[in-house]
């Protein structure tokens, strides 16, 4: 793997029918915060080849939108993502090897939140890369990190819905 996406699942509907946190549905604005977020990857030439998705209907419904705008990706729905602390999120992204070039993980916070931090600090970044998560990680958000031979990872790109013209209540 050249290149890790970590995307935290787009804004999400407060409750579910069922009452279950694992079925709550996208919100119109997350469904329209994925696709400008997905489109300004995409834009950028950041495009995976493979995609881990956690089992929530909020992170299918997120992949689903952001799809188009990737082409061909290999997707794989991993319940083990599901509200997964940082280590268990890198463990199951370490283990794709050489399966995939560019990695996409769409999950939950906390976890790819404290995982973009731990990449950062172990990747020795600048204060000001880790100071622009100190805000958070916010719902459809995308951080990109380009690893090298060793595994080292560095930000190349943070994007917020904000950032793309998103966030606005809808």
């Amino acid at each position: 793997m050249h290149r890790l996406i970590l995307m935290r699942h787009a804004k999400a509907e407060r409750a579910a029918i069922s009452g279950r946190d694992e079925d709550r549905p996208l919100s119109p604005r997350g469904r329209n915060d994925a696709g400008l977020v997905a489109r300004a990857l995409a834009g950028r030439g950041v495009r995976p080849d493979v995609a881990l998705v956690s089992a929530a209907v909020r992170t299918r419904e997120t992949w689903d939108v952001v799809q188009d705008a990737f082409g061909d990706v290999d997707v794989r729905v991993n319940p083990r993502l599901y509200d997964a602390p940082s280590d268990v999120l890198r463990a199951e992204a370490e283990g794709m090897g050489d399966q995939a070039g560019c990695l996409m993980l769409v999950a939950h916070n906390p976890g790819v939140h404290q995982l973009a931090v731990e990449l950062l600090i172990e990747g020795a970044a600048s204060p000001s890369a880790i100071e622009r998560f100190s805000a958070g990680f916010p719902t459809g958000a995308a951080a990109v990190f380009a690893i090298d031979a060793a595994g080292r990872a560095s930000l190349e790109l943070f994007l917020k819905p904000g950032d793309v013209g998103g966030g606005a209540e809808g």
